[in-house]
């Protein structure tokens, strides 16, 4: 595993540790309102969990954890992440890129763990920052 992926996986972490917390506090007050489980266990953290992300990425090109680690998200040709681009990265990661480690480990991270499978089909790239 190459250092910008484990900042990637650390970053990746904290975002979601933050996003846990705050999934408790959103779970707290809509428990007595939605009674579905299904919204509580799945719906409710994937939407918390991306709306973070998006925001922050939107933003400032950083999580909360990129930034911790160093990392920051840009797109392969050096323009203003769209909306698209992070939606697009988002779903794939959460879904068909498993199923992509799974398939081929060895081909999963190029770039020396820059460019991971989500960030190949979104157009996007990790770099290191100071």
């Amino acid at each position: 595993m190459n250092a910008i992926t484990k900042k990637r996986l650390k970053a990746y972490l904290i975002d979601a540790a933050i996003s846990t917390a705050l999934t408790a506090g959103v779970e707290y007050f809509m428990r007595k309102k939605v009674k579905n489980e299904v919204v509580h266990v799945l719906i409710m953290p994937t939407v918390v969990m991306w709306t973070l992300e998006y925001a922050q990425l939107k933003q400032r090109s950083q999580t909360i954890g990129y930034k911790k680690m160093g990392l920051a998200l840009e797109s392969e040709d050096r323009s203003e992440l769209t909306s698209g681009r992070i939606i697009k990265r988002m779903a794939y990661r959460d879904t068909l890129s498993t199923l992509e480690y799974l398939k081929n480990r060895k081909a999963f991270e190029s770039q020396d763990g820059a460019v991971l499978p989500h960030d190949r089909i979104s157009g996007t790239v990790v770099k290191e920052i100071s």
